[in-house]
């Protein structure tokens, strides 16, 4: 499935690539996305949580989560906040203030 730049995805699954496209031509475009949603949650997502070992762990879901915190976690890192503020902001402000 290939979706345009402006398209909504609303669940990713890291590496797999859960994903809900928008459509916009849709008689009722907020009632397909739900539609969508609920399916893959009903058909993917639930099963998934609920498949659990003898332990009574979800083995696959900690994986995926696991597996996503470390797929997602260095854009959520204060290093990456800092780096972004001052690319985005202080540079040119510094930039300004020495031009004038």
């Amino acid at each position: 499935m290939t979706f345009p730049c402006w398209s909504i995805i609303m669940l990713v699954k890291f590496q797999k690539g859960w994903a809900v496209e928008h459509d916009a031509r849709a008689e009722n475009p907020d009632g397909d996305d739900a539609e969508k949603i609920y399916r893959l949650l009903e058909e993917q997502i639930i099963p998934l949580y609920y498949q659990v070992s003898e332990k009574g762990i979800p083995l696959e879901w900690v994986r995926l989560m696991k597996e996503t915190v470390k797929s997602a976690a260095s854009g959520f890192s204060a290093r990456r906040m800092v780096k972004q503020y001052i690319e985005k902001f202080y540079s040119s402000s510094i930039k300004h203030a020495l031009e004038d």
